[in-house]
């Protein structure tokens, strides 16, 4: 995994980047929903792609372990 500066903002310290994974590459800032207990279950993909724009998905791994 590698993250790449590309810009930042010297009043508020935001910043934008660009994270690379072995899956592709993530464009930052980004809402990333987060799959547990049910959260993102209800929410269809076409909405996670369309709608939503979800780049990525994050899962709590020890949750997927107790309920898979």
């Amino acid at each position: 995994m590698d993250f790449k500066l590309l810009k930042t903002d010297s009043q508020t310290s935001a910043r934008a980047g660009i994270i690379t994974t072995d899956h592709g590459k993530i464009e930052t800032p980004i809402f990333m929903p987060v799959g547990t207990v049910g959260t993102v279950k209800g929410v269809s993909h076409r909405e996670l792609e369309n709608d939503i724009n979800a780049q990525i998905i994050l899962g709590n791994t020890y949750h997927l372990y107790l309920r898979p």
